[in-house]
Formats: C-alpha cells, sequence, structure tokens
C-alpha cells in the first residue's frame, strides 16, 4: 500500500510539471496580444502658426507669410473622425462611434486635446484618421453626440456636416472679415482628407496603469497654402472646388510629432 501511495504521488507531481512546462512554452511562442485588457489615451494637438510654428491662439492677430494679410481668428472647429491604429504586425484597432469635435473656443491655448478610451492593450506603431465624417454619417439622419446638429456644425440632409468652421478678421476682405464653412462628402469635391502618420521608430504604450499622448502640430497658415487669400476668397458656405481646396490645405499642415508614454 505505502509503495502504490508513493508512486501515485509521483506521477501526480510528474504530471504537474509537465503541464506546467507545457504552458510556459505555449506562453512564449503565442503571447496573447492585449489579454483583454484596455487602456486610454489621448490625441493632443497643437496649433501653431506657418512654418516658424508660432504658438497660435483665437484672438491673436497673426500675418500670413506668403500673402501679408493680418489674421485674427474667433473661432476654429473641426472633426477628426474614424480613428484606427496600427500594429506591426499588420493588426488594426478601430474605435467604435469615432467623432470627435475639436473646439479651440473650449481650448483658448495652443493644444487641444482628444480622448479615446477602451484601447486594447499593445504597442502601436502608427495613426490614421479623418478630417471630415464619412459619407455613410452625412446621410444617417438625426445623430447625437459630436454629430448632434444642436453643435452647429450641420448644413442639412443634402449637403451634410461642415468638417472645418474657421470664422476671424482679416484686414484684406472686403467687408473686414473671413468666413470658411468647409464640407462636402462627394465627389469631385470631397472636403474629406484622410491622415495616417507612422510613429518613426516610436511606439504608442498602451497599459491600463497610464494615459500616453500621441501629439500632432498644426500649422493653421496652411489653409492659404498655394496663394489663396482672404481678399479674393473671404467666405465659402457650401461644398465645391473651393471647399475642398482649403480643406486639404489645412490637412496638409498637420503633422506628428512624438509619443509621449
Amino acid at each position: 500500500m505505502k509503495l502504490y501511495s508513493h508512486l501515485t504521488v509521483l506521477v501526480a507531481v510528474l504530471m504537474i510539471a509537465l503541464t506546467g512546462c507545457n504552458d510556459d512554452n505555449g506562453d512564449d511562442q503565442n503571447p496573447p496580444p492585449s489579454s483583454g485588457m484596455k487602456g486610454n489615451m489621448t490625441i493632443k494637438i497643437d496649433h501653431v502658426w506657418a512654418q516658424s510654428e508660432e504658438p497660435f491662439a483665437l484672438n491673436q492677430t497673426m500675418t500670413h507669410p506668403m500673402s501679408g494679410e493680418e489674421l485674427s481668428f474667433t473661432k476654429l472647429r473641426y472633426y477628426i473622425s474614424n480613428i484606427q491604429l496600427h500594429q506591426t504586425n499588420g493588426t488594426t484597432w478601430s474605435e467604435t462611434e469615432s467623432y470627435h469635435l475639436v473646439d479651440m473656443t473650449e481650448t483658448p491655448g495652443l493644444e487641444s486635446e482628444v480622448t479615446i478610451n477602451d484601447v486594447p492593450t499593445g504597442e502601436y506603431v502608427a495613426i490614421s484618421y479623418l478630417i471630415g465624417v464619412d459619407s455613410l454619417r452625412n446621410v444617417s439622419g438625426a445623430q447625437e453626440g459630436a454629430l448632434d446638429p444642436a453643435e452647429a456644425m450641420f448644413w442639412s440632409w443634402n449637403t451634410g456636416y461642415i468638417f472645418i468652421k474657421a470664422e476671424g478678421v482679416s484686414n484684406a476682405s472686403a467687408n473686414g472679415t473671413f468666413t470658411y464653412h468647409l464640407g462636402g462628402f462627394l465627389e469631385p469635391h470631397s472636403s474629406i482628407n484622410e491622415m495616417y502618420f507612422e510613429f518613426q521608430g516610436a511606439k504608442l504604450e498602451i497599459i491600463p496603469e497610464a494615459v500616453p499622448s500621441i501629439h500632432l502640430v498644426s500649422r493653421v497658415a496652411r489653409f492659404w497654402h498655394g496663394g489663396l487669400s482672404t481678399a479674393e476668397t473671404p467666405m465659402v458656405h457650401m461644398p465645391g472646388e473651393t471647399a475642398a481646396t482649403l480643406a486639404e490645405n489645412f490637412a496638409g499642415g498637420v503633422r506628428f510629432d512624438h509619443i509621449h508614454n
């Protein structure tokens, strides 16, 4: 009986040891990407002026480096939507209900912030998003949150959302102001701009205990890239070629700067 008991105990110990070894090998070969855990992050956008990247703020007079016009913004609002984060293995995470309204009247300093919650833990090497609102949501009826028509960023069910709203004062326009309400989702003059930024060797590390940030820089003077001016174009209120050009110019002024984990 004693010999049988000793053999039974020995076999049980060996089985536990072998099982533990197999589990370790499995974890090394196929580590879970996130283990079901999630974390939060932010996108921080530093709004600056021209290539010199001087600090930019509302109600501050700035001189455009190309036209020489003196401009002061009283309003700058725009949509960031369809945010995706990309991993090195090709895996992409997409935020659900991904519609955010950046509003400098709420954050009058040069930096605006977008909060992204419930991101699967892991390391990400790139981000993509839209400046604007995708075509489906432009024709989807009354909506809530950032897309609520009460935000005053909506024209009608035919023309859809205003993607970028920029208003201000100009010493060169006929009436002393400029007003750009830029939108339109139909080709050939869509004002939706797709953005994609790799993190230049850095990695965004999502863990439950931290809130890392992606820092972008937006050069606001880029609206008037390519010879546009408030003297010639003081107002845009409808979709069309000029709206698409101004929106593309604005998107072209955004660049990735750094990651803060």
